[in-house]
């Protein structure tokens, strides 16, 4: 007699769930993602809302600028990290946004 297995859905819900929103799902690197966005914010952005956004765009052009010896660095300590980075695109974009970050924190010469 062959064994039944039901599949299964939804293998746990993390964080805060509501009923008035509908469910997403999301995979990523092998790990499934479920979440209910309640309440979206309707209203302008503030100012370090919009520095924030500009900072992800720039990140983003300097991750696609990066010519293939970059890339090819990038690589191989990507191979060495032991860290939360589970793609290289996403050690790229974490290691490139470190430098945007280091850059806008030292002071100006002039100053």
């Amino acid at each position: 007699m062959a064994k039944y297995k039901p599949i299964e859905l939804v293998k746990s819900y993390h964080g805060k769930v509501c009923s008035h929103s509908d469910t997403y799902f999301a995979e990523k690197n092998g790990t499934l993602y479920t979440g209910k966005i309640c309440n979206p914010f309707k209203g302008e952005p503030t100012d370090n809302q919009v520095a924030v956004r500009n900072l992800f765009k720039q990140t983003i052009a300097n991750v696609k600028a990066l010519t293939t010896e970059q890339k090819a660095e990038y690589a191989a300590a990507f191979k060495k990290y032991p860290g939360k980075c589970k793609s290289l695109n996403g050690y790229m974009f974490k290691a490139e946004y470190a430098k945007l970050v280091a850059e806008e924190e030292t002071p100006e010469d002039g100053e």
